[in-house]
């Protein structure tokens, strides 16, 4: 009785650790939603939100990483719950990126508001982008709370599409500043942004991969869309 009790104890503290990932998740997401928006309206005051936001997921990063080492060293967990907690531990590096990404885009939409010189960003020009990671996140987030890979080729194909319209908007951004010196200002703002986005795709594409790590204990990165299909597979 003391050790399937002892079992309950600590599945539950591996669940309130997942719990709070996928808390961080949400407020990332959130985020990469509203740093955008302040850079559409010219909000200051929400840019001003996503960075101190920011703030609380830098905040959980840390709780979650002491939590995890607590139950690794209290719990000495084997197998399938220790890649659990290895993944936990990777995937909430990227989460702490993807939050820092956000932030670039919310400092981006304060020094636009503030050099009167600067044009105003468009963001329909990158609205590809946007829409393309945010649905990555929403995804990976939704496979880590379900520990479903079953989307893994769909995420690394959709980082593929976002690389391509990162490199695509460069090129574009080029041309912009090569035929009007006026536009070199917020051409380089607005390249901040896209990498930020693109950096966004590349960290959710990370996640997906430990998630197979997590359930299958294979190391697919680096792996071609052909690897990771057989991978899933097997």
């Amino acid at each position: 009785m003391a050790s399937e009790h002892s079992y309950k104890e600590y599945d539950l503290e591996l669940e309130a650790v997942r719990a709070k990932v996928l808390k961080m998740g949400g407020l990332v997401e959130e985020n990469i939603l509203s740093a955008i928006e302040s850079l559409k309206k010219d909000d200051i005051e929400l840019a001003n939100k996503v960075i101190k936001i920011d703030e609380k997921v830098n905040g959980l990063e840390m709780e979650i990483d002491e939590d995890a080492s607590r139950i690794i060293a209290k719990r000495q967990p084997a197998a399938g719950d220790l890649r659990m907690i290895i993944t936990i531990l990777k995937a909430i590096t990227d989460l702490e990126r993807i939050g820092d990404e956000a932030s670039k885009i919310a400092r981006t939409a304060i020094r636009v508001n503030e050099n009167p010189n600067i044009k105003k960003i468009k963001i329909g020009e990158i609205k590809l982008m946007v829409e393309a990671v945010h649905s990555m996140l929403k995804t990976v987030l939704d496979s880590f709370a379900r520990l479903d890979i079953s989307k893994t080729i769909e995420i690394a194909k959709k980082d593929e599409a976002v690389d391509d319209q990162y490199r695509a908007t460069i090129r574009e951004l080029l041309t912009y500043m090569l035929e009007d010196s006026k536009a070199i200002s917020v051409s380089l703002e607005l390249l901040v942004v896209v990498k930020a986005l693109e950096r966004i795709g590349d960290h959710c594409k990370n996640i997906s991969e430990h998630i197979v790590y997590a359930v299958k204990g294979a190391d697919i990165r680096h792996s071609t869309i052909k690897e990771i299909k057989k991978t899933i597979a097997e």
